[in-house]
């Protein structure tokens, strides 16, 4: 890959990746418009780990607290609100790491394509709009239970399919549960933090395994600027979608699918 090519999906994950516009599906379709060969699935992971990079350094404290909570629960104390919330997450990620383990290799064989990723972003777009219009908006997160947790992780079981977008499922699962659009982008974002570790450490041993040469520099870099540019990402979404709501990220996702359709279709 060139430098030019590594930079521009570099900075399109890292903005996409906590907006609910899908940043798999964009890393499907920057190559398809510019003609450019697929980047692959370890160029994927490694701009995801960049993200996550991001995310754990601005919800640094939320994480203290559910390594907290963790540590809690290891300890037979389960009722504190750390270890509710470290409980929730882990059994938010079972059925995202679950379908990863089984689908994660038919999928990118099968559904890395425009129709696919037009067909998602429109849909799940509609639902988002949906959501937030008719969303209570009246529970915070220290709100979510258990059973939230497990129905907000099937949620982003789905984000396997490219154009569904991770944190846009998550957020619309969260919205329909009654959650204000803030919290229920934290939450969001903070049950993005154990997926795309396993994500990263699976792809990880396989390309240490591997005969096959990797350019770890590339790689590198790639992460590097998907961290910087997701965190300015993150900061502008939690500062500003109170005030602007999720309707333009939503009349967004249509718009790019309809450009999809006539342009590669």
């Amino acid at each position: 890959m060139s430098l030019v090519q590594i930079i521009v999906l570099a900075v399109v994950q890292g903005l996409t990746e906590f907006l609910p516009i899908s940043s798999s599906g964009h890393l499907v379709l920057v190559p398809s418009f510019l003609d450019w060969n697929d980047q692959g699935l370890e160029f994927d992971v490694a701009v995801h780990f960049g993200s996550l990079l991001a995310v754990c350094a601005y919800f640094r404290r939320d994480i203290a607290g559910i390594v907290s909570g963790s540590l809690e629960i290891l300890h037979g104390r389960t009722q504190g609100l750390n270890a509710r919330m470290a409980l929730g997450l882990a059994l938010g990620t079972i059925p995202a790491a679950a379908a990863g383990l089984l689908l994660a290799g038919w999928i990118e064989e099968h559904l890395r394509s425009p129709v696919v990723v037009a067909s998602t972003l429109a849909g799940y777009g509609v639902l988002l709009a949906v959501a937030d219009r008719i969303g209570s908006k009246q529970r915070v997160i220290v709100d979510v239970s258990l059973k939230d947790a497990v129905l907000i992780g099937m949620a982003q079981a789905l984000a396997l399919v490219p154009g569904t977008s991770r944190s846009g499922v998550t957020i619309t699962a969260g919205l329909f549960l009654g959650l204000r659009r803030q919290d229920a982008a934290r939450f969001s974002f903070l049950l993005a933090v154990p997926v795309i570790l396993l994500a990263a450490i699976y792809e990880f041993i396989k390309l240490v395994l591997s005969t096959a040469p990797v350019a770890w520099g590339d790689l590198a870099l790639a992460a590097t600027v998907s961290a910087v540019v997701a965190y300015l990402s993150i900061e502008f979404f939690m500062r500003f979608v109170n005030r602007i709501g999720l309707l333009p990220f939503a009349i967004y996702r249509v718009l790019l699918a309809a450009l999809i359709i006539y342009v590669l279709v």
